[in-house]
């Protein structure tokens, strides 16, 4: 139950970036009401997850969810660079991710 938890949390920061976006664009009180309801979501389900696993692991695998799938979206859906580096870079954070779950 923990890893789906931090899973969703994840999930919800992947949200709360592609809001910061909407809220950047918009400006208006819905943008920044779905910011603050995608990052309190990300937080609450993060706290959950770290009742039970540790807290470095917890949030190294949180951060990547966050920061690989931030990249990815801006990837396919803005437009943004698609070369083999960042690729590769995304690749090894998704991988260190991984590492550190099989060797907790």
């Amino acid at each position: 139950m923990a890893w789906i938890s931090l899973i969703v949390a994840g999930m919800f920061e992947v949200c709360g970036v592609l809001s910061i976006n909407k809220l950047h664009k918009d400006k208006s009180l819905p943008a920044l009401l779905l910011l603050l309801l995608c990052f309190g979501l990300s937080f609450f389900f993060l706290a959950v997850a770290l009742e039970t696993l540790p807290m470095g692991m917890t949030y190294a695998v949180w951060t990547g969810i966050g920061a690989s799938g931030g990249a990815l979206l801006g990837m396919f859906f803005f437009g943004e660079s698609r070369d083999w580096r960042r690729i590769l870079f995304i690749l090894l954070i998704i991988s260190a991710v991984v590492g550190l779950k099989l060797i907790s």
